[in-house]
């Protein structure tokens, strides 16, 4: 499968998953609004979403996929006339380390669980001034916690997928997660009290859906992991202790960029009520364009730069990093642009429903916008990051993840008492912005990544084209009262529409007007290996 072809896959797929993200979080604005009781649900989540991240799609993912597909390449190159032999060396791997992910995080959930009034209290104190919402929230962490152990499965199960090239049924998987969080929005928030308990259900639910689609494509493929109980026996296991090894300064990396959110987040509860919700709000509408370009393109990166190495192909490692920044720029620039000129629209269509009122649209709008200067540095770090990661380098963004942590917090003294949540937006994207110049500088003063020519001339192109698209959407937007056009809904839907399809015209027919062709991309995105 070409590059163009994968990265589109995934990307087609992603944008089913935030579509049914997008459909979620407006069922759980109109349903349950942004109130205190929200607050507690959005940090009960990001509770085992936060070790998600850290054993599950950060640390652990970056540091198995690399070694699994060298671990494969090494196998298929000593069985030879035996494939087999080769495939059953590659299942015993992958069997040791599913067995050690196993049980340390049926560890890591029993603690959770035991620990949840002072997990709730570090991450959120500040709702312990209402100790029904506190205890809320403690309920519903203790409910999703064990979250983290089906996720880590599911993190395992499209590490060795997307190895095998097998890449639309981890970029579905999510979708099931939201399946089942409007299905119990829908039909299970009646028999809960407080309604919102209803959405920790969902998650528990949604965990099982993702690893019960997983077990099939597993399968078909002959690498179903086997979870024994010899616990001793796989950690023994050297590739195992390789991913530990490996996993280490990785945790460290994600525990950075996750401790900035724990700490955001303990901010953002002592403001006033509703802000964590509007922040989180904020977030799921970046998280459309920075999850249908950056994991796109990061999830079919991270196994073909990992092959390119085990290769020893430096020149392809180059070229799929500079392949990756290009396409960034082209399409990360406008979504910036458009994410911040249309930040009210978007938020009015998405949100403004049930007892999400205007003054939530309002808040929630200068979320959008503060994510919205960092944006493409969010969506680059996606490509650079794996540019290390495929060369089992994680001590390298460790140090920038901690330098960018220093800097977050210290523009958040600056931002958040001008800007109260909306500042904690900014820090953010800042930080974003200058994690991503700092890997970039990196992979360039190590030989790592070669700019290909012509990229002054691409960028002048890419950024005239979103200065056009810039002035296009500031002259439209404020022409229209986006709050009123609650009562004429489907108008507002037409209309904002129809924006997001001008302002993509716009910009595309700036970019041919100066030269860029389409067929570039397409003819570096055939690589394949």
């Amino acid at each position: 499968m070409s590059l163009l072809r994968a990265a589109a896959t995934v990307s087609g797929l992603t944008l089913l998953s935030r579509i049914t993200g997008l459909a979620r979080e407006n069922l759980t604005a109109a349903i349950f609004g942004a109130s205190a009781f929200t607050d507690a649900f959005f940090v009960a989540f990001r509770l085992p979403n936060l070790l998600r991240r850290l054993f599950a799609e950060g640390a652990f993912s970056q540091a198995f996929v690399p070694i699994l597909a060298e671990s494969r390449a090494h196998a298929e190159a000593r069985g030879g006339a035996d494939p087999q032999a080769a495939l059953a060396e590659t299942r015993t791997l992958v069997d040791r380390i599913a067995t050690a992910l196993f049980w340390t995080l049926v560890a890591v959930s029993l603690v959770g669980v035991l620990a949840s009034p002072a997990l709730v209290w570090l991450i959120a104190s500040g709702l312990r001034e209402q100790p029904e919402v506190f205890a809320a929230a403690v309920t519903m962490t203790r409910w999703m916690f064990p979250y983290i152990l089906s996720a880590s499965l599911i993190a395992l199960s499209a590490g060795i997928l997307n190895t095998w090239k097998r890449f639309a049924v981890p970029a579905f998987t999510p979708v099931m997660l939201n399946l089942c969080f409007i299905g119990a929005a829908l039909g299970l928030s009646r028999y809960f009290d407080p309604p919102v308990f209803a959405l920790a259900a969902g998650v528990v639910l949604g965990g099982i859906a993702q690893l019960a689609i997983q077990v099939p494509a597993l399968r078909r493929i002959g690498m179903l992991p086997r979870i024994r109980l010899n616990l001793r026996e796989a950690l023994a296991d050297p590739h195992t202790r390789r991913v530990l090894k490996l996993m280490a300064p990785a945790v460290l990396a994600v525990s950075v960029a996750q401790i900035s959110l724990v700490i955001n987040t303990h901010i953002a509860s002592r403001l006033a009520p509703g802000s964590v919700s509007w922040i989180s709000y904020g977030d799921r509408l970046m998280e459309f364009p920075t999850a249908l370009l950056g994991v796109a393109l990061g999830t079919v990166l991270l196994p073909t730069l990992a092959r390119a190495r085990g290769r020893g192909d430096d020149r392809a490692y180059s070229e799929l990093l500079d392949w990756g920044l290009r396409v960034c720029v082209l399409l990360a620039l406008p979504c910036m642009v458009g994410l911040a000129l249309m930040s009210e629209p978007l938020t009015a269509l998405l949100f403004h429903y049930g007892r999400f009122d205007a003054h939530d649209v309002e808040m929630t709008r200068r979320a959008v916008s503060g994510y919205a200067v960092g944006l493409i540095g969010l969506i680059a770090i996606k490509v650079l990051a794996p540019g290390f990661y495929a060369q089992q380098d994680v001590r390298t963004p460790v140090k920038i993840a901690i330098a960018v942590l220093v800097v977050t917090q210290l523009l958040n003294l600056l931002t958040v008492p001008w800007f109260a949540h909306a500042g904690l937006a900014v820090s953010i994207s800042v930080g974003a912005l200058a994690n991503a110049g700092l890997l970039l500088v990196g992979l360039r003063r190590r030989g790592v990544w070669l700019p290909t020519p012509g990229w002054p001339k691409f960028l002048g192109q890419t950024i005239a084209s979103s200065a056009l698209l810039a002035a296009a959407l500031a002259a439209t937007v404020p022409r229209f009262d986006w709050i009123a056009m609650r009562a004429a809904p489907f108008e507002r839907i037409g209309l904002t529409l129809g924006l997001v399809a001008g302002g993509a015209i716009v910009y595309l027919v700036a970019l041919l007007a100066l030269g860029v062709r389409p067929m570039q991309f397409v003819k570096h995105g055939r690589r394949s290996d």
